[in-house]
């Protein structure tokens, strides 16, 4: 079931994972499903979220409208990232590298998720740790929230981009 692609409304969701979970109650065990989407734009806005509910279709879709709810903006430049980043999440860490054209995504399946749906073409990544999708798709989301252009910090610093 992971790795449905749909598009709806201009934004992609990318299905991360579905897991069974269960209740044990006194007749026996009562299942749902809980489900990580990742939704993004390709120019730079994404959003993860996860939904439950006793129907795989109905967690996906409660998990795509959290998502879009969630939105978060990443400053993408020329197809990479601006700088190095380590994104952390919990036990999870996502270490984040610009790269030339040319390289492509070099990521694993809930990074890439990721990356993909902001728009980045070219991009190197670890992930390190802790190997739970729902806690990579959210240390990725981290790391790329806290990536700044040169002009962001020269504003916030007060000083020119060529005095950088």
């Amino acid at each position: 079931m992971a790795g449905i692609e749909k598009v709806e409304d201009g934004f992609i969701e990318t299905v991360v994972g579905v897991s069974r979970v269960s209740k044990v109650v006194k007749g026996g065990k009562r299942f749902s499903f809980s489900t990580v989407v990742v939704v993004g734009d390709k120019n730079g806005k994404v959003g993860a979220a996860v939904g439950k509910a006793n129907e795989v279709q109905s967690s996906i879709q409660k998990a795509a409208a959290k998502a879009k709810k969630n939105l978060v903006k990443v400053p993408v430049l020329g197809g990479t990232i601006p700088h190095d980043i380590v994104g952390v999440f919990c036990s999870s860490r996502v270490v984040m590298k610009p790269a030339a054209p040319g390289t492509g995504v070099i990521a694993g399946g809930p990074v890439r998720a990721v990356i993909e749906a902001v728009g980045v073409r070219d991009i190197l990544t670890k992930s390190q740790k802790s190997r739970n999708p729902y806690n990579v798709v959210f240390a990725t989301i981290e790391g790329l929230k806290n990536l700044r252009t040169k002009k962001e910090v020269a504003e916030l610093r007060g000083k020119k981009v060529e005095e950088l």
